[in-house]
């Protein structure tokens, strides 16, 4: 069960730091273009596109739906330990 939940661990933490890293490429003009900022965009965007749905932007600028997409991923990730948990004991 040890491997699994470090497993679990090192996926979450790589999907983290895609998704901080795509919140930094946006800050940067054209950098979202290259191929890394696409490659990124694919993996991201799918996840971050229902919160952005849903929580507008504030003050027409700031974006603060990645933030509670992490929050909700760190959610998962914990429900996913407790699944493992009772399935592997």
């Amino acid at each position: 069960m040890n491997e699994i939940s470090s497993i679990i661990n090192i996926l979450f933490t790589i999907y983290y730091y895609m998704i901080i890293v795509y919140i930094l490429m946006s800050w940067l003009p054209n950098l979202r273009e290259n191929f890394i900022g696409e490659l990124l965009g694919k993996l991201v965007e799918p996840f971050l596109t229902p919160f952005r749905k849903i929580i507008p932007p504030l003050f027409g600028t700031i974006d603060i739906s990645p933030i509670i997409a992490i929050v909700v991923l760190r959610f998962a990730v914990g429900g996913l330990h407790s699944i493992v948990a009772l399935i592997f004991g």
